[in-house]
């Protein structure tokens, strides 16, 4: 097997001229050498009235003091390690709809990052409901998305911003695995088996993901989210498990994954009939 190839991350400035080639219609690209959270800071200017209205807009750091991921989990990382970046987008929908932006961003990155792996080996790559991105079984990268109305008055009262953020392992995993008890795999690791992924580089990652979101949202305001369940199958790396859905550590429901619905719910069937699960983390149990 040939050696692990991690892509290199260019210095903020050139990385971030890169981006605005490839993202023109992007309205604000910045890449720093280290924040506090890119989420946050996006919010934070979401909500800022000083702030000029046009987006889409693009975040992202060689290191964050205070990443965060789902349920307020920290997100480990080292610069030059990981791939971390989030941005913002105007949507229009009814609340209601809003959490099915989660795994719609889920669903998304993987296809982005799927189109850099060779078609041998993309079907390798898998998300894990709500929207973390696998490669087979471990933890490759990890999304999240929060929602804020934007600090201008008069809105439309469907008229939300997105922030949507990833972190994507690029090396680390074997030391990440150790210190998180789990799973964990990196970009190297692909490389390495994958001749196409290795010739992958950052801003290409960024670019794909960045343009997949708008994309993928804009298509949801404009049609609704009647094509979700079937893409979401493409890559459903639950299909047909035995799982638990856990909350606060306990076991609040067990059964089979069947995909998800229009809504981005994870259905789950046993012996009682169907459920549509909103919330909770999944553990894939060994079959009875």
């Amino acid at each position: 097997m040939p050696a692990p190839s991690t892509p290199v991350l260019p210095q903020p400035e050139p990385m971030a001229a890169s981006l605005r080639l490839a993202l023109p219609n992007f309205r604000h690209i910045q890449w720093v050498e280290r924040t506090v959270s890119t989420n946050g800071d996006l919010l934070a200017r979401a909500r800022n009235n000083a702030q000029p209205m046009a987006r889409p807009w693009l975040l992202g750091a060689h290191l964050q003091e205070s990443g965060r991921g789902r349920a307020g989990r920290t997100w480990q990382n080292r610069s030059g390690a990981n791939l971390m970046f989030s941005c913002a987008f105007d949507v229009f929908l009814p609340p209601k709809q809003l959490p099915t932006l989660s795994p719609l961003a889920g669903v998304a990155a993987c296809e982005a990052l799927r189109e850099l792996i060779g078609p041998a080996h993309r079907n390798r790559l898998v998300m894990k409901w709500p929207n973390d991105v696998y490669w087979q079984f471990s933890k490759l990268a990890g999304i999240l998305v929060e929602i804020t109305r934007a600090g201008t008055a008069h809105l439309a009262p469907d008229h939300h911003v997105v922030i949507v953020g990833i972190g994507i392992n690029l090396e680390d995993a074997r030391a990440l695995s150790q210190s998180l008890n789990r799973q964990i795999a990196d970009w190297s690791e692909i490389a390495a088996q994958d001749t196409q992924a290795a010739t992958a580089c950052t801003s290409n990652m960024v670019a794909a993901i960045a343009n997949a979101w708008s994309a993928s949202f804009n298509q949801a305001v404009r049609d609704g989210f009647d094509t979700l369940p079937a893409r979401y199958a493409c890559s459903d790396a639950l299909a047909g498990q035995h799982i638990n859905v856990l909350e606060g550590g306990r076991i609040v429901r067990a059964g089979i994954a069947c995909g998800i619905n229009t809504l981005g719910q994870l259905r789950v069937r046993n012996v009682e009939g169907e459920t549509a699960v909103s919330i909770g983390e999944i553990s894939v149990r060994s079959q009875p």
